[in-house]
């Protein structure tokens, strides 16, 4: 199963996009506190459409206690500063991928990266470019995972409405 961990995230509607990509990749979704805003907001809820009432997310007061309540899972630290990039991981060969984000003014803190050195992972950009938008870093790493794990049960195939192919 694959789970988004956001590290204090700061704007409702990045959130909001994030949830309705989790509830499109059958992911979890993990907030960990403090967030930059309320879980009722309507920003939240309208990035989210009406897909936010089928997310599964779960909500943590700091790093520890998502550690703790998730029996200190591998965690694939996404960050402009790792040595590899993000489609490099075997992610086909573990049952529970989890991909964490840090907030959208900052990142992750460096004090949590100094654990995770090997399982940190950049999408690259050029050099220019301080960051991507963080709920298109999401996408891109979530369904890198799922590509690597060969889209099990997605539907791969579409069919126009009114034509044919």
């Amino acid at each position: 199963m694959l789970h988004i961990v956001l590290h204090e995230p700061e704007m409702p509607a990045n959130t909001g996009n994030i949830g309705r990509t989790c509830v499109a990749c059958g992911a979890v979704l993990h907030l960990i506190e403090p967030l930059g805003f309320r879980l009722n907001e309507k920003m939240i809820k309208r990035a989210g459409l009406d897909y936010w009432e089928h997310l599964d997310v779960r909500t943590y007061l700091n790093f520890e206690d998502f550690l703790e309540k998730n029996h200190n899972p591998k965690i694939y630290m996404a960050t402009t500063k790792a040595r590899h990039m993000y489609s490099e991981p075997a992610y086909e060969n573990e049952e529970d991928v989890y991909v964490m984000f840090g907030k959208e003014s900052a990142g992750i803190p460096e004090e949590i990266l100094l654990d995770y050195e090997e399982t940190c992972i950049r999408i690259p950009m050029l050099p220019k470019i301080r960051s991507l938008n963080l709920s298109n870093s999401v996408a891109i790493a979530a369904y890198e995972v799922l590509r690597h794990q060969g889209f099990q049960d997605f539907q791969t195939e579409g069919q126009l409405h009114k034509y044919h192919w």
